[in-house]
C-alpha cells in the first residue's frame, strides 16, 4: 500500500504545480506574476482538486449493517474520478489574469485543464511590460485520464450496532519528491434496530447514516535556482538570497454525510447511498524564488502562489456490492460532482 501511495502522490506533487521542478516554465509561470501564477494554477489543477475531493468522499463502505462488537475488517481501495466536459478545457480570458499576461494569438484563448486532451498544448501566452512583451511562455496540455484516490482504512464494530472507520497514513517519504500523511474518521450507525414488529418484517433490509471527514498533507521539494549568468536585481526590494527551503505545502479535507441502505443476499451485499459530501484544497508554493526579469538579472517572489478554496460540494449517489468469498471484494460507481469508480479487496470477520 505504501508503493501505492508513493506512486500516487509523486504523479501528484509532480502535476499539480505543473511541472515545477522543470525551472524555465515554472519560472516564466511565476514571472506573469505570482497572482497570475495563482490563477492559472487554480484553473488547470481544478479536476484534479474536485476529483481528489471526491475520490477522498468514496470508498468508506459498502453495506450499511455495521460491524458485530469487536469484529473488524481492514481493506484496500482505489477511486478514478472522472472529469467532466465541462472542466476539460478553460478560456484564459475568463480566469482574471492581468493585463500584463494575454494570449499571443487573441483567436486561441481555450487551455486544456490537467483533466484535458494530451495531445492539445494550451495557448502561447505573452508577458508584457510597459505595453511591449518581454516574454513568453506556453500552457501544458492535459496530464489524466482519470483522478486516482487510493484508501487505506480499518473497521471496527462498536455497540449500538455501530462501527468507526479509520484511515490513517503516517507521514512517509516519497524520497526528493517529499513526504504524504492521511488522516480520517467514519462513523456509522444502523436505523433499523428502532423499528420492530411488522416494520421489520415489511423492510427486510439494513439503513444507516455514516458521517466521515479526512485530511491529506503533501509537500514537495522544488528546486529553482538563478539562471546561469544572472544577478540579482539591485531595485528589488526583496534581498533575500535563500533558495534551499523550496517546497509546495498542500492540505485536503474532505466531509461526507449519507444515508446507506443494504440487503445480505447469502454472500451477495448490493447497496445504495445518497448524501452530501463536501472538499478543500490549500496549497502553498512556499519559499524564495529568483525569476529573470531581463538585462541579466532577476528578481525575488517569496511564498508566490497561495490557493484556499473549496473544491467542490453537493448531493452524491453511490450503488454497489460487497462480496464475501472468504476475502471481501467491493465495487461501486457514484453520481458527483464527477463521476467516479472505486473498487477494492479487503478480509476481517
Amino acid at each position: 500500500m505504501k508503493k501505492i501511495y508513493l506512486l500516487f502522490s509523486t504523479l501528484f506533487l509532480t502535476t499539480v504545480v505543473l511541472t515545477a521542478n522543470a525551472q524555465d516554465g515554472f519560472s516564466d509561470l511565476i514571472k506573469s506574476s505570482p497572482a497570475n501564477a495563482t490563477r492559472l494554477i487554480e484553473a488547470y489543477g481544478a479536476p484534479l482538486f474536485k476529483g481528489f475531493g471526491v475520490g477522498m468522499n468514496s470508498g468508506w463502505t459498502n453495506t450499511a449493517k455495521p460491524k458485530g462488537l469487536l469484529h473488524f475488517d481492514l481493506r484496500v481501495t482505489a477511486t478514478a474520478a472522472f472529469t467532466p466536459v465541462s472542466d476539460k478545457t478553460f478560456d484564459v480570458t475568463k480566469i482574471g489574469l492581468n493585463s500584463n499576461v494575454t494570449p499571443s494569438d487573441p483567436n486561441q484563448t481555450i487551455a486544456q485543464t490537467i483533466g484535458g486532451n494530451q495531445d492539445i498544448d494550451g495557448p502561447t501566452m505573452d508577458i508584457k511590460s510597459n505595453g511591449q512583451t518581454v516574454s513568453q511562455f506556453r500552457l501544458p496540455s492535459g496530464k489524466l485520464p482519470f483522478i486516482p484516490s487510493p484508501q487505506l482504512q480499518l473497521t471496527i464494530g462498536l455497540i449500538k450496532q455501530t462501527d468507526v472507520t479509520l484511515r490513517l497514513i503516517p507521514k512517509v517519504s516519497i524520497g526528493d519528491a517529499g513526504s504524504v500523511s492521511m488522516l480520517g474518521f467514519g462513523i456509522k450507525h444502523n436505523l433499523m434496530q428502532y423499528f420492530s414488529g411488522p416494520t421489520e418484517r415489511i423492510i427486510p433490509f439494513d439503513l444507516s447514516v455514516m458521517l466521515a471527514y479526512s485530511r491529506l498533507n503533501l509537500s514537495a521539494s522544488l528546486d529553482v535556482k538563478p539562471e546561469n549568468g544572472t544577478v540579482h536585481d539591485p531595485s528589488d526590494p526583496n534581498r533575500n538570497e535563500d533558495f534551499n527551503n523550496q517546497h509546495t505545502d498542500g492540505h485536503f479535507s474532505s466531509f461526507l454525510a449519507e444515508a446507506i441502505i443494504s440487503k445480505k443476499l447469502l454472500f451477495f451485499t448490493p447497496f445504495l447511498a445518497v448524501g452530501y459530501n463536501t472538499a478543500s484544497t490549500d496549497l502553498g508554493i512556499i519559499g524564495n524564488y529568483p525569476v529573470t526579469t531581463g538585462n541579466n538579472t532577476y528578481t525575488v517572489f517569496t511564498n508566490p502562489v497561495s490557493i484556499n478554496q473549496n473544491s467542490l460540494s453537493g448531493f452524491r449517489a453511490d450503488i454497489g456490492f460487497q462480496l464475501n468469498l472468504g476475502i471481501q471484494i467491493f465495487a461501486s460507481a457514484s453520481l458527483a460532482n464527477y463521476k467516479s469508480v472505486n473498487a477494492g479487496v479487503g478480509f476481517g470477520f
